[in-house]
Parts: structure tokens; C-alpha cells; sequence
């Protein structure tokens, strides 16, 4: 447990004796502990990791005993709290670890699962839930009472798991006590609930006289759909990754607009919203926002970076930024509608804009969108030549530029949006290197042409 902070190690070490202390009476000599059983699920909780440690089976997307909590509420259903606790264990300390410590991770893994899955027993039995599941003996489930002792169990077993996740995130993360279980409790519930219906399952067949084969029954198809579900988050997760990259890219290019990017994927989003866009569009939206000038990484840092006014030349390599932010993304497909906002973000409606000079609804949807919510968050985010505006001032403004540089409609929608949520006008901090204080503002004609006169000004080149 070498360098795990001396708080966490106190924690889990104190998680781990009450674990030890909630399973010793299934290990206590003479104890009528159904072995049987007990080592049939703790081997299927290991069985279920084995996926996750072979690289060859998506060994990248481990989904075994830690996370698969069917098998794991199973166990809960069909033995007593001490014996329960004990499933956990094999699987959590042969679990894959990635990240060290391993041996404080893997024991902090263990106890927290048997102390949680202990937890769900306990709960479980109080409810008379062992009766209602019936038995091989011939007595038939109750199965519309069953479902209460199997939720409350499921309760117990969010709740428990969250307080001790939050409990380790607070002593070894070192996050703060008011936000440690705020996150871990707030989409713990849900899921688990499912996974008790699952385990319900899973319990009923292995208690009836098909004995603990049929339990397969459930446990492939739920196992599977756990995997499938575990690639999914992790496809999404290396998406994000991909944009986060690319969005830190700009920023460190452009240091007058870092942040800009983030603030213009949020206007968007709330834009989708109040058009009633479908989740998914309002996603692909969000990353067009957020990736909109990504095609300031094929503009020279000296004419992103200049002083003074541009000249025509620099303003025509300028104007080529959404092409080049179009063949950067033109690979990435999950980004779908987003690559079209990234390329006309500067058209206008009145077709004026660039870089094909697009109007009216030849512009995509997206674009527009895009459009509205960049020029909002240039005219109210604050720089280091020139205070944002006020934020119904800027609203203000994108409403009289309205049916000749932007849609209407996406006008109408982020008015409305403000109103509804509000906004946090920004402030954008330029280091020495990148901007001397106090710089008048008519010497950033390079940086600040969209920021200072946002709409119905010629010329705009960002």
C-alpha cells in the first residue's frame, strides 16, 4: 500500500476488518455453511473477470466481479449475509487492476464488496425475502412479494456502495466531503435496481428443480449485454478523449480564446434544446460547437497571435480555417452533422459569408446553430483588450442582425434559452507572452474582429 495517502490507508483498512468481521461467521468451525454454493458463485465471479484480463476477449473493457452486479445480488438472494459476503471476494482481489496501488486497490475492491453485498443479504432476509424465493423443495416463488425484498435489497446495496466509493474518494482522492458522495449515489440507484431483477432471476432458477445450470439461463444473455454496454461507454469515453485533445490543441494555439470553444458547444446545446432537437443530434451539436475553429491549427500561430491589423493576405489565410478544421475532422465519422457546422460556421444568411458564401437554408442546420452561439460567446466572454458585453446586450445585437447574418429562429431559441438558465459570461485570462496588458483594443483588429463588432460588421475573419 506504499504511497496510498495515510488517510485512505486507515479507511481501507478499517472497511476491510468490518468486511472480515460480516464473514466470519461462515468460516466459524462447525458452521452449516453451504459450500457448495458458496464456491460455485465465487468461481462464476471470477469466470466473469477472465474476459476482462484476456486481451484477445476485449481485455481493455474489464466487466468482471467489481462490476457485474447481478451475480453479485444473486448471491445476496440465495445465502446469508456472512456467506455472501464471501462471493466477492475471489474475483475482487483476482480482478485486473490498472492503475497502482494494485494490492491496496485489490483489497479495497474486496472489502468493499463484501461489506456491500453482506449489507444487501441482511436486507434482504429482514424483508423475509429466502421465503418468498421458494425453494427446491417443491414451494412455489412468490414472485409478486419477492420483488419487494429484492428492491430493498437493491436500495441497500447503492446505498452502502456509494457511502463507502465516497468514503475512498474523500481520503484518497481527496475530494471534498460535500461533493464525495454526491457523484458515486447520484446514478448508483437506477442500475442497480436492474441488476436486482437480474439476480432475481438468477435466484429463482437456481432454486428450482433445474438447480444452478439454468441460472445460465440469465447469466450469458445479462453477461454479454454487460460487455456490450462496457464497449459502448468505452467507445464514447475515446470520442471525448479524441475532442478533448483536439479542443486543447486550439487552445494552446490560440490563447485569446481559450475556454471559447467549451462555452460555444454549451450555448449550442442549449440552442438544440430549446429547438427540441433528439439527444443524439444535440450531442453531435454540442461537438460542433466545441470543435468549430479547430481549423486554427492550419493557421500560421503568428497571424492567429498578431497585434495589429491584418492584411489581406492574412486575412484570406484566416478565412480558410473552417476548410481546414472540415479535413482535419473529415475522418472522424461519429461526428456526422458536426463536420458541416465546423465548414460553414461563417456563412451568413444573406450570403455574404465565407467560405462559400451559402444563404438562407443552403446553410445546414448545425451551422446556424453554431453561428449564433460563437457570436454570443464572443461578445460576452471577457479579454484581456476589451470587457464582454453585457449579456441582453449581446442578445440584443444577434436580434438586429437577425434574417441578415443569422437564422432567426436560432436567435429566438438562444434568447429564449438565456432567459430559462441564464449565462456565466467568461472571462478569457492571456498570458504576458501572448498579450501585453493594457493593450488598446483597436491593435487587436486580428483577434478581436468578431469580438468587437460581432454582427452586421464586414470583414470578419473569425
Amino acid at each position: 500500500m506504499r504511497g496510498t495517502p495515510e488517510a485512505a490507508r486507515v479507511y481501507i483498512l478499517c472497511v476491510a476488518v468490518c468486511a472480515a468481521l460480516s464473514a466470519l461467521p461462515a468460516a466459524v468451525p462447525g458452521a452449516d455453511t453451504p459450500w457448495g454454493t458458496l464456491g460455485l458463485l465465487a468461481a462464476l465471479c471470477v469466470a466473469c473477470d477472465l474476459p476482462g484480463r484476456h486481451r484477445l476477449l476485449g481485455g481493455s473493457v474489464p466487466i468482471g466481479a467489481g462490476s457485474f452486479f447481478p451475480l453479485l445480488l444473486a448471491a445476496a438472494f440465495l445465502l446469508p449475509p456472512s456467506e455472501a459476503a464471501l462471493v466477492a471476494v475471489p474475483g475482487a482481489l483476482a480482478g485486473r487492476v490498472e492503475q497502482p496501488p494494485v494490492a491496496a486497490r485489490r483489497i479495497w475492491r474486496a472489502a468493499q464488496l463484501a461489506l456491500t453485498v453482506a449489507a444487501a443479504s441482511w436486507a434482504y432476509g429482514l424483508l423475509g425475502g429466502p421465503a418468498a424465493l421458494g425453494g427446491a423443495g417443491g414451494a412455489v416463488p412468490n414472485l409478486p412479494y419477492a420483488l419487494v425484498p429484492a428492491c430493498a435489497a437493491a436500495l441497500v446495496f447503492s446505498l452502502v456502495w456509494a457511502a463507502l466509493e465516497g468514503g475512498i474518494l474523500a481520503t484518497a482522492e481527496r475530494v471534498a466531503v460535500r461533493h464525495a458522495w454526491r457523484g458515486p449515489a447520484a446514478g448508483a440507484v437506477g442500475p442497480h435496481l436492474v441488476h436486482a431483477l437480474a439476480g432475481l432471476m438468477m435466484a429463482v432458477l437456481w432454486r428450482s428443480t433445474y438447480g444452478p445450470v439454468s441460472a445460465l439461463v440469465v447469466l450469458l444473455p445479462m453477461y454479454i449485454s454487460c460487455w456490450v454496454f462496457a464497449q459502448y461507454h468505452r467507445r464514447h469515453a475515446a470520442h471525448r478523449a479524441t475532442i478533448r485533445a483536439l479542443v486543447q490543441a486550439v487552445d494552446i494555439k490560440d490563447g485569446y480564446t481559450r475556454g471559447h470553444s467549451e462555452r460555444v458547444g454549451r450555448a449550442s446545446e442549449l440552442i438544440a434544446r430549446e429547438l427540441g432537437m433528439e439527444e443524439s443530434r444535440m450531442e453531435a451539436l454540442r461537438f460542433a460547437g466545441i470543435l468549430h475553429d479547430v481549423g486554427k491549427l492550419g493557421v500560421p500561430t503568428r497571424v492567429l497571435r498578431k497585434d495589429g491589423p491584418l492584411t489581406p493576405e492574412e486575412r484570406r489565410v484566416i478565412e480558410l480555417h473552417p476548410e481546414y478544421g472540415h479535413e482535419i475532422v473529415r475522418g472522424i465519422g461519429f461526428l456526422d452533422e458536426a463536420r458541416a457546422a465546423i465548414l460553414h460556421h461563417h456563412e451568413r444568411l444573406d450570403g455574404s459569408g465565407y467560405p462559400y458564401g451559402l444563404a438562407g437554408e443552403q446553410i445546414p442546420e448545425f451551422a446556424r446553430v453554431v453561428a449564433v452561439a460563437d457570436a454570443f460567446d464572443a461578445m460576452t466572454s471577457t479579454r484581456s483588450y476589451r470587457r464582454g458585453r453585457p449579456v441582453p446586450a449581446a442578445v440584443e445585437e444577434l436580434e438586429r442582425c437577425a434574417g441578415s447574418q443569422f437564422d432567426p429562429r436560432m436567435v429566438r431559441a438562444l434568447a429564449r434559452a438565456v432567459d430559462r438558465h441564464g449565462w456565466s459570461a467568461a472571462a478569457n485570462t492571456v498570458t504576458s507572452e501572448e498579450a501585453p496588458a493594457g493593450l488598446p483594443q483597436q491593435k487587436r483588429t486580428a483577434q478581436g474582429t468578431q469580438d468587437t463588432g460581432t454582427a452586421g460588421r464586414p470583414g470578419q475573419p473569425r
